[in-house]
């Protein structure tokens, strides 16, 4: 069985027992503190001793020695554990360490990352050092791994290999497996994923489920396959299938799937008053997204929809540590746990005035501390910007292609049949259909299409960001789109829109092309600029960036453009290849 890694050395055990003994000091001593004791399901008053990043006593006593220890009067503070959120996508323009950096002034001080980014894009070594490396800010990140590129990749067999995911399985950061985007290939026979799920339960790691609209006995079929827990619950009854199959259900709250409230509203219809079961996440929303909070904001929903307060707090912090058998690090404000502590005005404002996280102040009464996330040498581990050794010119823009791509959302996408004449070098503004190119990375294959109902009068938009981190390039004008892309081209990546040959706006994503290095404070004004641009230039939809990030995303129906060409969801067939330039 692989164990978690023990955060504490012997040497450091017999130092937090010497605490106690009075021999040596607490480095930060929090009294009279009103917190939350989630054992007895009250708020208790208690003294509570951190030595570094570690709660070493909670209770009535007092330390005899306190020389260099801070002290902090908390008779007139709440104090709630700090916040987990268990289904972070940290690569959405953002990047892990500014996801962090700007989760924790909202008091989510530990996070549960997808893999996605780093095992498609960073060798195994580079990204491994980075998870390494992560563990010295003050947040606490875990992993999941990955059992498929919820794609079709040229090279889907070499990058999810046996050996590439079993690595990955086995690193002690990761939590889980999944989430499981692919599993209708799991119920046709794939094998080699279902011995991945049996090797994560060997080491009693956690499988999480992606199963939108999935019937009770599909539902079934996953958990005998595996399957722990599942987050894409929309409705009341949705949820309440899934507990009756013994799943956790992760209630969600994200940019384009803000269901939480309706769910919760259902859940008091359907006569649900057991929390234990359940567990909020904001299943990596677009930056803009996040400027009200994040799990803080949960949290405050679901107080406000009349779930006992206690329920709504142990939703962020103490059913996610249980669930993931970490219990004894997260979760609670308890003697021996990891010192990510939330203070709060009010009991019903769970948005924290001051937080700490591995005993460090990250917020203090209403102030970010400054430097306590630092920067990360990206170009170590590979992400520097992109280097793009190779032109694209009006003479790779031609469309013969009998079929499109109508959007029908953010996300979902239908095939239609085009009808207009795109052998020109301007679409009439009129039609709300766009040319439509993804195009190789390295210049190697693109392939050529018309988009529907994105936008009426967009000349050009060109992003390096995609599900795959090929480019995908959108517009009216053939001329601004080349152009759109050269800009691109200069930035080393990013998101660039143009028009009459000058630039509208641009998200520069210096990190291979996927993310940005600025703060997600500075990151919101750009993303902000981009919708608002977007938006005047017809586009309907709640979150571009996800559009963005799933045209090429085969969980999710019914036509994709991917590597390997455009690709049938329902019928998993190409229905045209991609074509070698």
């Amino acid at each position: 069985m692989l164990e978690q890694r023990y955060r504490w050395k012997n040497k450091h055990l017999r130092m937090h027992v010497s605490v106690l003994e009075g021999k040596t000091s607490p480095t930060i001593l929090l009294k009279n503190a009103l917190y939350l004791n989630q054992t007895f399901r009250k708020w208790m008053r208690a003294n509570i001793w951190i030595y570094d990043d570690r709660i070493v006593y909670v209770g009535e006593n007092l330390p005899t020695y306190i020389e260099g220890c801070e002290i902090v009067d908390c008779t007139n503070e709440i104090l709630v554990p700090g916040y987990i959120e268990p289904h972070a996508h940290p690569f959405q323009l953002y990047n892990p360490l500014t996801l962090a950096a700007y989760a924790s002034q909202f008091g989510t001080t530990t996070l549960i990352n997808d893999n996605m980014a780093l095992i498609l894009h960073l060798k195994k070594r580079e990204a491994f050092s980075l998870l390494r490396d992560l563990r010295s800010i003050p947040s606490t990140m875990y992993w999941w791994c990955r059992f498929d590129s919820q794609t079709e990749l040229m090279n889907e067999e070499e990058i999810f290999s046996h050996s590439n995911v079993k690595a990955w399985l086995e690193h002690d950061a990761v939590l889980q497996g999944g989430e499981l985007t692919g599993w209708p290939k799991l119920l046709d026979g794939d094998d080699m994923m279902l011995h991945w799920i049996q090797e994560a339960k060997r080491m009693r790691k956690q499988i999480e489920g992606h199963f939108p609209g999935a019937s009770e006995k599909t539902l079934a079929k996953m958990t005998l396959l595996g399957a722990d827990c599942d987050h894409e619950a929309m409705t009341g009854e949705e949820v309440y299938n899934r507990l009756m199959q013994g799943y956790m259900v992760s209630l969600r709250y994200s940019s384009i799937r803000p269901d939480l409230p309706q769910i919760l509203d259902d859940l008091k219809r359907l006569g649900i008053e057991a929390y234990d079961r359940f567990m909020f996440n904001t299943d990596g929303s677009s930056s803009t997204f996040y400027e009200q909070g994040m799990n803080d904001q949960m949290i405050r929903i679901a107080i406000e929809k009349g779930v006992p307060i206690v329920d709504a707090y142990n939703m962020a912090t103490l059913n996610i540590a249980r669930y993931y058998n970490m219990e004894h690090l997260h979760g609670s404000i308890t003697t021996g746990r990891i010192a990510n502590i939330n203070f709060l005005s009010n009991i019903e404002d769970p948005t924290p005035v001051s937080v700490l996280a591995k005993g460090k102040w990250v917020k203090r009464n209403g102030m970010k501390v400054d430097d306590m996330y630092g920067s990360i040498n990206w170009d170590a581990y590979g992400f520097k910007p992109m280097e793009i050794n190779w032109s694209y010119s009006v003479d790779d823009l031609q469309f013969s292609m009998p079929f499109g791509i109508k959007m029908e959302n953010s996300v979902i996408a239908k095939p239609y049949s085009i009808s207009i004449d795109a052998s020109d070098d301007q679409l009439p503004n009129e039609l709300d259909e766009c040319y439509f190119t993804l195009i190789d990375r390295q210049g190697k294959w693109r392939i050529n299409t018309l988009l529907k109902g994105f936008a009426t009068n967009l000349s050009a938009l060109v992003s390096s960001y995609s599900n795959t981190g090929d480019i995908i390039i959108i517009g009216k004008n053939k001329h601004d789109m080349v152009n759109a892309f050269n800009r691109m081209k200069e930035l080393g990546g990013g998101i660039v829109m143009m028009e009459d040959a000058q630039i509208v706006c641009e998200v520069p994503l210096d990190l291979n092309g996927i993310m940005s290095g600025l703060p997600i404070e500075k990151l919101i004004e750009q993303e902000k600029a981009l919708l608002r641009e977007l938006r005047e230039r017809g586009y309907q939809f709640s979150d571009p960036i996800y559009s963005l990030a799933f045209f090429s995303a085969t969980h999710l129906p019914y036509i994709r453009i991917t590597q390997r060409g455009m690709y049938d969801v329902m019928n998993k067939t190409v229905l045209f290849p991609s074509i070698m330039r």
